[in-house]
């Protein structure tokens, strides 16, 4: 691809931000070609009956045309860096969550039950399997005891990557800044920096505060307009964009 398009003029290049699009944007980019990714969810009403390569393409082409269109600025290697850091971290979280419901689950089905919050569950445990022998056979503590070793690997995990983000944050300017609002700490921090940089592709605030979610949902239709809740459609950690 990058052989192909380093021997034709510059020209427009239009992609769906996916997996790979940005690493193949900074090279076009260097090549002198004009990128633009767009989100495949903007892509997708302007794509024809069913869905293939052909198809897919000829969207695309339509879509990067259209003055209103909203791309995604190409990310720098340090963004994806630290986005990596969060997607791990994240799917670090939601392993250590699954464990801790797995004991409580097991726990409950012997009659024991454990107010939520993983804080409970880690201060109660010790207690239950030293004293509830009555309801726990030796072959449930045993399981139990080992997924309180995957807990305890998992905490290790999730405090190293924090502490990477940490450190990084520490270094960032613009992290810096954002930790000057009230309420903004090194995960939110690093996690914006990640996802839209210095936010240079938002016009004004409101545009970002319609990005992160903070609009009503609107369903209105001729001179009737009717206003929801909060979208909530934030998606600064998640979005592959």
């Amino acid at each position: 691809m990058e052989q192909r398009l380093a021997n034709m003029p510059s020209c427009l290049v239009g992609m769906e931000a996916c997996v790979g699009a940005h690493h193949l944007s900074r090279q076009l980019l260097a090549l002198g070609h004009d990128v633009r990714l767009i989100p495949a969810q903007f892509v997708i009403p302007f794509r024809k009956s069913h869905k293939n390569d052909f198809r897919d393409a000829e969207a695309i082409a339509e879509a990067v045309l259209r003055p209103t269109m909203r791309f995604v600025p190409t990310k720098t290697v340090e963004q994806l860096d630290l986005q990596a850091l969060h997607r791990a971290r994240s799917r670090l979280v939601s392993e250590r969550t699954a464990v801790a419901n797995q004991i409580r689950a097991f726990l409950l089905e012997r009659g024991i039950a454990v107010r939520q919050r993983l804080r409970s569950l880690r201060q109660a445990l010790p207690d239950i399997l030293a004293q509830r022998t009555d309801v726990l056979t030796p072959r449930m503590t045993h399981m139990i005891e080992g997924l309180m070793r995957d807990w305890h690997h998992l905490d290790a995990r999730i405090e190293a990557v924090t502490g990477e983000i940490e450190a990084l944050v520490a270094a960032d300017e613009a992290c810096q800044r954002l930790m000057s609002v009230p309420g903004v700490g090194p995960i939110i921090a690093s996690a914006m920096v990640a996802s839209i940089g210095t936010g240079a592709a938002f016009r004004r605030g409101r545009d970002f505060g319609a990005w992160l979610g903070l609009v009503p949902r609107q369903i209105s239709t001729g001179d009737r307009t009717v206003l929801g809740r909060l979208s909530k459609r934030a998606t600064a950690i998640c979005d592959p964009c």
